[in-house]
């Protein structure tokens, strides 16, 4: 489909709306990550990924006006965003320059600002892209891929923004798009499946990174140069009596002696606890594992771990789940394991607040890693069990001392049964990680651990410490381990990638309602999952509804950083349209036991006495939810 021209801007009226560079900068700091991938949507695919994220970041980065300026949108009707001209003025922006940089270059036009690559901001040596979702996001991203540029735009504005259709023709027309009718048609052609938008498929502000052309940068004599002089500087370094920094493999040079740092960085004053010091303990937690693996007493191993976690060169990965210092250690640490872990080297640490994991190759320290873990506060639930490895798409863990029993189950398939996994002193066999999958997700495998009394789930996030899961009312919630949780847990395992990389400690599932289906085809289910942070903060909750005969549960609302569903707040409420099998639209919405009414308004009046309501609808149909509580209190829909 060929691209449509950007016609241009309108000119501002006298009863537009006055904004002050502050008020658009305070805007455009607030949202920016919104700002941000409502670019990245309407900026073309072929660009390229990397291309297409550095160019989204540039486009809202210079959507500040340069001084008072008026603006002809009216404000996205949205909590945070309502009744706020700074957020339509830089919002318009990104919108009127991503179309621009959409359009085809012109043989004899002067090219535009933004249909140039982006001077800033910049990754040498490096491209940056969103993380990979499921085949629905990808399949969603073709489909768009499709449109012109501003048939993105309207789809985004709709589905990301929630404008109804008025609101999109007067952004749009105040863009600059000429024919805003077939911009909307070329919408309409995609399925709403509008909720794919806030995945990370479509999030420039959550990156991976890669490499470039390596074989090109190889080719350059100056890096290699300079790389000789190095070589020479590390060669008369080490030969100083006492001195150097070689025997600290991917370390970088210390700056300056510090006894007490060198202290902690001492492979001999490791702290160890007592092979059966958990026994007696009256902690369990990491404090009191023993040190395990085969390389316990390798202590140039040991200076290199704990010499690169003081200070990484270069060469080395370095990675941290959200809110993790990546420090040094004040004291020296606690060693849990030193061993040869699938062709590498691995060392797990321990300093009260994180685990640590540092590996290298079996033949050199070249593309070691080191990789950080809040986890001040695990008990015995949480400090059950450390990631060790990942190869091949597996997952291996290092156990606590005291769990008896490994064994690998699919989440999403509870009769299934769990299969054995073997324990080495404390070593996993190799079971498939789900983090590490790519494309439609059709199974999520868990690690199942015993301890003699109780039977937990930990499920891989892509973090060192795997997340444990829990089920049931918020408060009273217990180990997702019992049938009746495995049920609960089967149609929503697979929402457990949209908290991967978040620094996850639990997740729990609570079935909060059930519901008649307006044709009599049975009853569905309302189940709400928080997942909660080591850093106490930035909890995500799913509102999910799941029909019968369906083998996955949809995600009708999303909140973050909120207490719903929690034990704080257990009470939520949540709504989604529904189509039957004859095709007529209906709104669903329940609330918890707790809830006496519901009641919808705006784009669907309606409501009803107990926790569930049901009213006719019409499709695409938006509609703001309340409820009261028994006790007299109020609620509010989720997200």
């Amino acid at each position: 489909m060929q691209s449509q021209d950007v016609a241009p801007r309108p000119a501002p009226s006298a009863a537009d709306p006055v904004v002050d560079v502050e008020q658009a900068e305070a805007a455009l700091v607030e949202h920016y990550p919104r700002l941000v991938r409502l670019a990245y949507l309407v900026l073309p695919s072929g660009l390229g990924r990397s291309r297409r994220v550095m160019t989204a970041h540039a486009l809202a980065q210079r959507a500040l006006p340069r001084n008072r300026t008026t603006t002809p949108v009216i404000p996205a009707q949205s909590t945070g965003r309502e009744s706020d001209p700074g957020y339509a003025l830089v919002r318009l922006a990104v919108v009127r320059t991503a179309l621009e940089a959409g359009l085809p270059l012109r043989r004899r036009a002067r090219p535009r600002r933004s249909q140039l690559p982006p001077l800033l901001p910049q990754v040498w040596g490096l491209k940056l892209f969103p993380r990979s979702g499921g085949a629905d996001e990808l399949a969603l991203d073709q489909r768009l891929s499709a449109l012109s540029g501003p048939g993105r735009a309207a789809y985004a504005l709709r589905g990301l923004e929630k404008l109804p259709d008025g609101e999109v023709r007067q952004v749009l027309g105040a863009a600059g798009v000429g024919d805003v009718a077939a911009a909307l048609r070329e919408a309409d052609s995609v399925p709403g499946q509008h909720a794919l938008l806030d995945s990370p498929e479509f999030d420039p502000c959550s990156l991976q990174a890669r490499p470039t052309d390596l074989m090109r940068r190889r080719q350059h004599t100056r890096a290699a140069l300079v790389a000789g002089v190095a070589l020479v500087v590390c060669g008369a370094l080490l030969g100083l009596p006492g001195e150097g920094w070689g025997p600290d493999g991917a370390a970088a040079p210390p700056y300056a002696r510090n006894p007490a740092a060198e202290a902690a960085l001492d492979p001999g004053r490791l702290t160890r606890a007592a092979p059966a010091a958990w026994r007696s303990s009256d902690r369990t937690d990491f404090s009191v594992w023993p040190a395990r693996g085969g390389l316990t007493d390798d202590g140039k191993l040991l200076r290199r771990a704990l010499a690169v976690w003081a200070r990484p060169g270069g060469t080395v990965r370095v990675s941290a789940t959200p809110g993790t210092p990546t420090g040094g250690p004040a004291g020296p640490p606690r060693l849990l394991y030193a061993g040869t872990v699938d062709a590498a080297r691995v060392v797990i640490l321990h300093d009260g607040l994180r685990v640590v994991r540092y590996a290298e190759p079996e033949d050199g320290t070249a593309g070691a890693a080191l990789d950080f873990a809040r986890a001040d506060g695990a008990g015995r639930a949480e400090a059950t069990a450390v990631v060790l490895g990942r190869a091949d798409g597996n997952v291996r863990y290092l156990t606590a001392p005291w769990v008896t029993e490994a064994a690998e189950r699919d989440l999403t398939k509870p009769g299934a049964g769990a299969m054995e996994l073997t324990l080495t002193d404390g070593v996993t066999s190799p079971l498939a990680s789900p983090a590490q999958r790519s494309g439609a997700c059709t199974s999520w495998n868990v690690l199942e651990l015993t301890d003699g009394k109780d039977r937990r789930l930990m499920t891989d996030l892509g973090e060192l410490v795997p997340a444990r899961l829990t089920a049931g009312r918020p408060g009273s919630a217990a180990e997702a381990s019992g049938a009746e949780a495995l049920r609960t847990w089967a149609p929503f395992g697979c929402s457990l990638g949209a908290v991967r990389g978040q620094g996850v400690r639990s997740v729990n599932a609570w079935a909060f309602a059930e519901q008649p289906l307006p044709d009599g085809s049975g009853r569905g289910s309302w189940v709400c999952t928080r997942a909660e942070t080591w850093r106490g903060e930035g909890a995500r909750v799913l509102a999910q509804f799941h029909t019968p005969g369906g083998r996955y549960g949809a995600v009708a609302a999303k909140a973050e950083s909120v207490p719903a569903c929690g034990a704080r707040d257990p009470q939520v409420l949540a709504g989604v349209l529904w189509k039957s099998a004859t095709g007529d639209w209906y709104l669903l919405a329940a609330g918890g036991r707790d809830t006496e009414s519901v009641r919808a308004t705006g784009g669907i009046e309606a409501s009803s006495n107990g926790n569930v309501l049901t009213a006719r609808a019409e499709q695409g149909a938006q509609a703001e939810l309340s409820g009261t509580l028994k006790d007299g209190g109020m609620l509010t829909g989720l997200g």
